[in-house]
């Protein structure tokens, strides 16, 4: 299955589940009259980056812990890191390959709005943007003489936008998904820590 089709299926069991919390007589999480925070959340996640610079999608995990700034507006410290191996380069009677490893470092501003589409409580929808910089390193195989400027480096300045979607499955845990611009995932959240 290709990865804009698989997004694409999560797309629509997200948008099914919140139909479903939707139509539901007597929601498990009742509405609280103060505003929801959405801070001193951890969340963990995987899935593909894309990196233009990377050239291929590769396996990307990553971290934040989110703070409330103002009403319905978090930051978020986070790391990543993501490798790749490249396709074969043949050198010298022989096949060579380089190993990027791309670990991006910074803060991601995050905007949510359940208020403004009067979202059931079990659901978040935000709109992001990440901004930081990339430790990119690259090594060659040993015996590796050949044009080194093949391998593919990434920008130092890292800066991602998202919108994502998170479902609270108990009071403490939930389940999002984050699509953007470099890196989208799947993951979970732990709130209230």
């Amino acid at each position: 299955m290709s990865i804009k089709r698989g997004i694409k299926l999560m797309m629509l069991q997200l948008a099914f589940m919140f139909l479903q919390t939707n139509m539901q007589a007597q929601p498990m999480m009742q509405k609280q009259s103060a505003p929801e925070s959405f801070g001193n959340t951890l969340n963990l996640g995987v899935g593909p980056g894309y990196f233009g610079y990377l050239g291929v999608p590769a396996p990307f995990f990553f971290a934040n812990y989110e703070f409330d700034v103002l009403r319905n507006f978090t930051l978020a410290p986070f790391i990543g890191i993501t490798s790749y191996r490249s396709d074969a380069y043949y050198y010298g009677n022989n096949d060579y390959y380089y190993h990027e490893t791309v670990i991006p470092i910074g803060v991601k501003g995050t905007y949510y709005f359940d208020e403004l589409l009067n979202a059931p409580s079990r659901w978040d929808f935000y709109a992001a943007a990440s901004v930081g910089f990339a430790i990119d390193n690259v090594t060659w195989d040993n015996g590796y003489t050949g044009d080194r400027g093949v391998a593919h480096k990434a920008d130092p300045l890292y800066l991602d936008l998202h919108i994502g979607a998170e479902y609270h499955v108990s009071h403490k845990v939930g389940l999002f998904l984050d699509l953007s611009t470099g890196v989208s995932t799947f993951g979970v959240a732990f709130h209230h820590l």
